[in-house]
């Protein structure tokens, strides 16, 4: 009879380790999932971050353009209102 025992005890053991180790084998994939989703996460927000910097880049370009534009507009109107001038030649 306290053979019977020790083979339950060794049985309980040995299903406690395979649960165990399906259950560390499952979280290993579940990391390594979780490895891969995290490194596609940082690659979009690098991604996001330099198309960021890129309409921030050209927004001011287009600031500068409209700027520049208003001060030729100024200048055609005067040129525009001015009396005529005798063309050379």
């Amino acid at each position: 009879m306290n053979l019977t025992k020790q083979h339950r005890g060794m049985a309980r053991a040995l299903a406690v380790a395979v649960v165990a180790s399906v259950g560390l084998a499952g979280c290993a994939t579940y990391a390594d999932e979780f490895a891969g989703v995290n490194s596609r996460l940082d690659r979009l927000d690098t991604q996001v971050q330099n198309a960021a910097q890129n309409a921030e880049s050209a927004n001011q370009s287009a600031q500068q353009a409209n700027r520049r534009l208003d001060q030729i507009e100024g200048r055609v109107q005067q040129l525009e209102s001015s009396r005529g001038r005798v063309p050379r030649g």
